[in-house]
């Protein structure tokens, strides 16, 4: 019998602890979680036009928008080629290309600031 309550107790504190987590009056803490990521993740893709900096270049790049006026300002997207192993033509610096596993590979070329 201690035990069961011992269980039921258990599961009633996790049960709980699950419907505050995802449906406090704020969004839950799962919702402000992911959005978090959301706008982490869209700092690293840049598009068209804006200026990036480019954290281990010769490495695995990864390329953060900046503030086109900033000191850290590296770099202006300038051209985004879809397929796999595109070259940037002559007038941008330098390129990144990314392969997913969802099929989607592109090019990113970039031009100094």
């Amino acid at each position: 019998m201690k035990s069961a309550v011992v269980v039921i107790a258990v599961f009633g504190a996790v049960g709980y602890w699950v419907w505050d987590y995802n449906t406090s009056p704020t969004g839950g803490k799962a919702k402000a979680s992911a959005s978090a990521a959301a706008e982490e993740a869209k700092t690293h893709d840049p598009e068209i036009g804006d200026c990036v900096k480019v954290a281990d270049p010769q490495g695995e790049p990864l390329p953060t928008v900046v503030d086109c006026g900033s000191p850290e300002s590296e770099y202006k997207t300038g051209a985004l080629l879809p397929g796999q192993d595109k070259e940037c033509s002559a007038e941008c610096d330098y390129g990144i290309q990314y392969r997913n596993s969802r099929g989607f590979d592109y090019t990113l070329c970039f031009t100094k600031v």
